[in-house]
């Protein structure tokens, strides 16, 4: 998912109805490199998506999926490409995401979003690093986010370098939801890989018009988020200084019709976060 100002499931619990089942014990044919992998990947209704990523790191030692109750295929996809599947109520993205680095085994992990895919050239640098020829404990990568299709070239969109590789116990998800990230444990530095994630994330304007209101309300809704006064600096004028910002000063315009189209409705969402703050405490538990 693109976030530059926030993004992410509901924390509240999930209730809907599992078509899964709880752990899934896993078989596949090892890799064999003097180091193993883990893949972690938290999941809830991505049957659209979990076949796409688990095939691009089918050659790993083990991939956990820890899924919050899907009603769809995203289960049964798992499986069939050998993952562990967890079945765990929703706890918030970065809890979430740390449950499932406890649930890896190996001695590293690579934390993926069900919406992305390891490139060819990434997979195989990843494969060195499994070699032992690794000078740190946690390596970040580019990321190529697609919007409407078209990879996002310029506007702080690449190469959005990710923290996802690192040694077991050394990494850790934190920030305020919905802006999680990985941080190295004792602050060490990182390495980076040339290789890139490819993201997918928005197909059409309509799934990225709903992620970008349901994530402003999550945003509203974390534990210690508080009233929001009404300001017309937050509301009208950050949101402006964001698209001058990002389509001007970091050439979003760029990247043609698409470009423009990000940066105009990432504005809005930039509103919208901060006016449903106002609303908030306008009308106490809404």
């Amino acid at each position: 998912m693109l976030r530059r100002d926030g993004g992410a499931f509901s924390s509240r619990r999930l209730s809907a109805p599992s078509l899964c089942e709880n752990t899934f014990a896993r078989s596949r044919t090892q890799t064999y490199l003097p180091h193993t992998l883990s893949i972690a990947i938290v999941a809830l209704n991505e049957e659209a998506n979990l076949g796409r990523v688990l095939g691009s790191v089918r050659w790993a030692d083990e991939i956990v999926v820890v899924d919050a109750g899907s009603t769809d295929r995203t289960c049964d996809i798992a499986r069939e490409y050998g993952a562990r599947v967890v079945i765990e109520p929703w706890r918030g993205y970065t809890a979430q995401k740390n449950y499932a680095l406890e649930l890896c085994t190996q001695d590293w992990i690579l934390s993926l979003d069900a919406d992305e895919e390891v490139s060819p050239e990434l997979a195989e640098e990843i494969r060195g690093v499994l070699t032992g020829r690794s000078s740190f404990d946690g390596y970040a990568m580019s990321r190529k986010n697609l919007f409407l299709g078209k990879w996002m070239r310029h506007g702080g969109f690449y190469p959005d370098p990710k923290l996802r590789l690192f040694r077991g116990g050394k990494a850790y998800s934190t920030g305020r939801d919905p802006h999680d990230r990985f941080e190295m444990k004792n602050g060490e530095h990182v390495g980076r890989l040339q290789g890139a994630l490819i993201h997918h994330t928005y197909p059409t304007l309509t799934v990225y018009l709903e992620h970008m209101n349901r994530y402003s309300s999550v945003w509203n809704r974390v534990p210690g988020a508080v009233p929001q006064k009404f300001s017309i600096n937050a509301i009208v004028l950050r949101p402006l200084a964001t698209f001058i910002y990002n389509y001007f000063f970091r050439l979003g315009f760029l990247d043609g019709r698409e470009g423009l189209l990000l940066h105009m409705y990432h504005a809005g969402y930039v509103s919208w976060k901060y006016a449903k703050g106002w609303e908030m405490g306008r009308n106490p538990g809404s």
